[in-house]
């Protein structure tokens, strides 16, 4: 796999792990990976202010849920690109634009992901 595959594997890999590991603990312990100190103790990160801007709680059961469904489907699409899936690209910019509204990190990794996919050596799969 061309290096820009394993950047993309990586990144996928870091948003898909985090995304599943703050969902499923805000589901055990009630609430989601907050500072602890500091004028931010708390507070959720920028992308919280998007969603309750649509009309949901940031920290509704819906949101957890959107957060794990969201990061185990960017582990499998990370999965499915790394083993070149006919659909495993497709997937993993699938996941990308579905994370845009995860501000800001998210949507960085996102658009480092999708500028990646798009790349002659990714474009149709990351063969290269």
């Amino acid at each position: 796999m061309h290096w820009s595959g394993w950047v993309a594997v990586v990144l996928g890999v870091i948003i898909g792990g985090w995304l599943t590991f703050d969902g499923t603990r805000a589901f055990l312990t009630g609430d989601y990976v907050t500072p602890r100190s500091g004028t931010n103790a708390g507070q959720l990160g920028p992308w919280s202010n998007l969603v309750a801007a649509t009309g949901l709680d940031p920290r509704s059961p819906v949101m957890k849920a959107v957060h794990v469904i969201l990061g185990v489907s960017w582990l499998a699409a990370v999965s499915c690109f790394a083993t070149r899936v006919p659909l495993g690209w497709w997937a993993m910019a699938g996941c990308a634009v579905a994370s845009l509204w995860y501000l800001p990190v998210g949507t960085l990794i996102a658009v480092v992901e999708l500028v990646l996919l798009l790349l002659p050596t990714l474009r149709g799969g990351g063969s290269a």
